[in-house]
């Protein structure tokens, strides 16, 4: 919608010094000058989208031109026996302009400039009321500029038509592409490694991604909201669970994998679903799954609402062995009463917070009390969004448990991981405890069997 209106505003700018260039040629210097005004409202509102004040670019842009056409309308378009009033047509567009932008950000000036453009629209059509002192553009100047802005006008109402129809079945259509994904098998699960203070991957998390036919990968960050909006999440966190129990059965039969967690992220429209803990416990029971390595990620947002059944539902799920982490915690609702109630195991600091525990001395305390706030209280501290050693170091140095990061690996296929794990492994096998170093030859043992 930026670029939209950058575009926008160039036009308009463009527009109003060509007929303003027109008009100087036919000496029409009153209107040559009304133009140039226009060119003005145009570049005030470029400058205000570029600087970031979009909200007030739309309504200075809204209100000037509302005021523009009006009096354009009624000093110089006076319509006649053969030629018509054609400039309070925009109008129309602007009304149209405004009903996008509300739908975007609900507001009362927006209301009543939808309300203005509208009614003045109906004043100007139904009545040839033009200023005592207008001053009329040629017939000769008006023939030609009733079909260029008859059609300027058609065309700017129809690509206002369109964004509005985009606008309401974009979503719908995605939700509908998403529910035929989950059946036409086009998700896919990647695995992110999480690490430990000595630098063993321990787990990872498991990351929803789409691989669309046509579209290619997905990002989460488009197609996430609209099953939120659609009410999808339960259907694509159900699908999630189960292709995580599924990964973790063949993890089992690996001597290294099958030390490994497994976290996955649970929405809170999925995690207040009635029966999300028998559906759950019922799954890990079929797969045959060790409860003990998988591991549910709730917000804050999913917590502080309705707490008691919150707190019940997760006593009840770690009472069968599956675990729980605090996911984003200190970008939401925190509050110390509520965290000390509640049965987590593990408290995740949002990348936020480690991407700028370097940058001054008060982030870094902040950083430094959260992660004492966690260890203090009996969890787990992992610190996700990790991207440099220097972010790794400080985290060690303030006592933080575990990691995650591209520093320590993207979010990959399972294949992928698979190798990365055992990579990984190998490289650190003469460091590495006596346990890990058994491990290992089983790994290669295995190998072994398997070639033979």
């Amino acid at each position: 919608m930026i670029v939209c209106l950058k575009i926008g505003s160039l036009v308009v700018m463009a527009l109003a010094l060509a007929w303003a260039g027109v008009f100087a040629w036919w000496r029409q210097w009153h209107m040559a000058l009304a133009e140039l005004s226009l060119t003005v409202v145009g570049l005030a509102g470029w400058l205000l989208i570029y600087s970031g004040r979009m909200n007030s670019a739309l309504i200075v842009i809204q209100s000037a031109l509302l005021v523009f056409v009006v009096c354009f309308t009624l000093m110089f378009d006076v319509p006649n026996a053969g030629i018509p009033r054609i400039t309070h047509l925009y109008l129309l567009f602007l009304a149209l302009f405004g009903y996008i932008n509300y739908l975007r950000r609900k507001s009362k000036v927006q209301i009543g400039l939808i309300a203005a453009c509208l009614g003045a629209f109906v004043v100007l059509s139904c009545t040839t009321y033009a200023l005592p002192f207008a001053r009329v553009i040629p017939d000769d100047i008006r023939s030609a500029g009733v079909w260029i802005n008859g059609v300027l006008a058609t065309t700017m109402m129809w690509g206002g038509v369109w964004a509005i129809q985009r606008e309401f079945t974009r979503p719908k259509g995605m939700a509908l592409e998403l529910r035929n994904a989950v059946r036409n098998n086009e998700m896919r699960l990647y695995f992110q490694p999480q690490i430990d203070h000595a630098g063993m991957i321990i787990g990872a998390e498991a990351l929803l991604r789409w691989e669309h036919p046509k579209r290619g990968q997905v990002s989460p960050g488009e197609f996430i909201p609209v099953a939120e909006e659609a009410g999808l999440m339960p259907l694509l966190g159900g699908w999630v669970l189960q292709e995580a129990c599924k990964t973790l059965v063949d993890w089992s039969d690996d001597p290294v994998l099958s030390r490994l967690t497994l976290a996955v992220n649970v929405s809170a429209t999925q995690f207040k679903v009635d029966d999300f803990e028998s559906s759950l416990l019922e799954l890990v029971g079929v797969h045959g799954v060790n409860p003990a390595r998988l591991k549910l990620e709730l917000t804050e947002s999913v917590i502080v609402h309705d707490m008691e059944p919150t707190v019940a539902r997760i006593e009840r799920l770690r009472g069968a062995g599956i675990g729980f982490a605090l996911d984003d915690f200190g970008t939401g609702y925190s509050s110390l009463s509520y965290l000390r109630r509640l049965p987590l195991d593990q408290l995740k600091i949002d990348r936020s917070f480690v991407r700028e525990s370097l940058e001054c001395e008060r982030s870094a305390g902040l950083v430094k009390s959260i992660i004492k706030l966690g260890l203090d209280l009996g969890f787990v501290v992992l610190a996700e969004g990790i991207e440099t050693t220097a972010q790794h170091a400080f985290l060690l140095k303030c006592g933080c448990d575990e990691f995650q990061g591209y520093l320590f690996g993207r979010p990959m296929s399972e294949d992928d991981f698979r190798e990365h794990v055992r990579t990984a492994t190998f490289a650190a096998a003469d460091a590495s405890p006596d346990l890990l170093r058994r491990a290992v030859g089983e790994i290669r043992s295995g190998n072994e069997r398997a070639v033979n």
